[in-house]
């Protein structure tokens, strides 16, 4: 028992910090047992399909039990965080009380408090001890059991052994579960017949043994010749590294596996001239309305895609499969994929469309700052309608990039590179950049497609568009 009662304890559930998400990782605690805490405080930092999210304990008191370490994935609405919000100190195991070896049948004691198990509700037993059974009843109990076990071993040992619950932790548990692999059917090699992860891996990588067709008999079926059983395929702990695919990762590979087969993608690129707008970044750069904020080629490039979709609103849309529509938006919220060390993650700017350009500087450079710590919100996350990949920043010319899903385009900005074009009929070097503009075909033909591409390649070429088509 212990100095509290089970009352003054407040159990914190992880709640679901997204829109429908049905796990999340403990990425830190920031608390330990003993540890006081005030309503608001944040205990912990967890990671969902979506952003990693900082969670704020909702009472004041003090830690009794954290119930899961880091690295562990915890289902919502699973405690994860124990309080006692009494106002005393941190709870301290009472000394055992020793028993004498003999003790006659003690009388009923008054009800007290009764133990809880949590998800179980209060465990119902008597307070009564059991009288103390003869040497002779003991014996002949004994022998009863030997003889069970005995037959049990004779007859159905297989059976016996399989009932046994395999001894797993909970992240192997979750890991054997995603990969459909039964736990009874895995040979453990940890310590104390524990299932490691290795192990699971081994499980699913092992062949199966082909089923006899149900036509054939089995008396009709001749005994095979002795096979060697087929080597466990592991993998090499010294040259090898797995990594578990969850959180940000996993959801990026599940929503671009979805869009690449359900959104039919075409790609169109172009290769441009964009010295007149690098010139423009450096004058911008110096401009008295634009300093403190984030200037660079990126942000014209968002800017001539936002007049381009002015200029082709049709552009701008999404599929509706349920009720077979094209849904058109009157608005503009422009996605960034950004580079994250948890993965590749799409905030958008709301209403862009509507911005200003040192509007859309100021939003563009709070996206990749908070990206960069981490502190994305899922809230940042849903709802976008275009997206920019700037894959330039990696040196790379061009690609064919994934539609975000439930957008209709993305454009793939290519590194800006000095390279020997022809201007004004004679080959000079000049600053040029390959854009790729990837579109949902469902929505967008390719002569939209086309000239949407058009559109941002002429701005970008000569940037004085972005005044007399505005």
């Amino acid at each position: 028992m212990t100095t509290m009662t089970e009352a003054s304890v407040r159990e914190f559930k992880m709640p679901d910090v997204g829109e429908g998400l049905t796990e999340a990782e403990i990425l830190k605690w920031y608390v330990q047992p003993g540890d006081k805490v005030t309503d608001g405080q944040v205990v912990c930092e967890v990671e969902t399909a979506k952003a990693a999210v900082e969670l704020p304990i909702p009472y004041d008191g003090v830690v009794r039990e954290l119930h899961f370490p880091e690295g562990t994935t915890v289902d919502v609405g699973t405690s994860i965080i124990a309080v006692d919000v009494s106002g005393g100190a941190a709870p301290v195991p009472a000394p055992a009380e020793p028993q004498p070896a003999e003790q006659p049948a003690a009388e009923p004691k008054p009800e007290g408090r009764k133990p809880v198990l949590v998800g179980y509700g209060v465990a119902e037993s008597s307070t009564k001890r059991r009288p103390r059974k003869s040497s002779e009843t003991v014996a002949a109990e004994a022998d009863r059991a030997a003889q069970a076990i005995q037959a049990e071993l004779n007859g159905h040992g297989a059976a016996a052994v399989a009932a046994r619950r395999p001894l797993a932790k909970p992240p192997v548990r979750k890991l054997a579960k995603d990969l459909g692999v039964d736990l009874a059917t895995v040979t453990p090699t940890g310590p104390d017949g524990i299932i490691t992860r290795e192990d699971v891996h081994a499980a699913v990588a092992a062949p199966t043994a082909p089923e006899v067709p149900a036509t054939v008999a089995p008396a009709a079926v001749a005994p095979a010749a002795p096979v060697a059983p087929a080597p466990v395929v592991t993998y090499d702990g010294a040259r090898e590294t797995r990594v578990p695919v969850k959180g940000v990762r996993k959801a990026t590979a599940q929503a671009m596996v979805g869009s690449a087969f359900t959104a039919p993608h075409v790609t169109e690129f172009v290769t441009v001239d964009v010295t007149r707008t690098m010139k423009l970044v450096e004058e911008l750069k110096q401009d008295r309305e634009m300093q403190g904020l984030r200037v660079n080629p990126l942000l014209l490039i968002a800017k001539a895609l936002l007049v381009a979709i002015k200029r082709n609103p049709d552009v701008n849309a999404s599929w509706d499969e349920a009720n077979q529509e094209i849904v058109l938006k009157h608005y503009v919220n422009l996605g960034i994929a950004a580079a994250t060390p948890r993965g590749l993650i799409v905030p958008n700017i709301k209403d862009a469309h509507a911005k200003t350009l040192p509007q859309l500087a100021q939003a563009l450079g709070e996206l990749v700052s908070t990206a960069r710590e981490g502190k994305t919100s899922p809230a940042a996350m849903q709802g976008g309608t275009v997206t920019i990949t700037n894959v330039g920043v990696f040196g790379v010319d061009t690609g064919t990039p994934i539609l975000n899903p439930g957008e209709s385009a993305i454009l793939a900005v290519g590194a800006i590179k000095l390279q020997p074009w022809v201007h004004k009929g004679k080959v000079k070097p000049r600053q040029v950049t390959t854009l790729a503009l990837s579109f949902d075909h469902r929505l967008v033909d390719g002569e939209l497609g086309s000239k949407v591409l058009a559109d941002v390649a002429a701005i970008l070429e000569q940037p004085k568009r972005l005044i007399t088509w505005a």
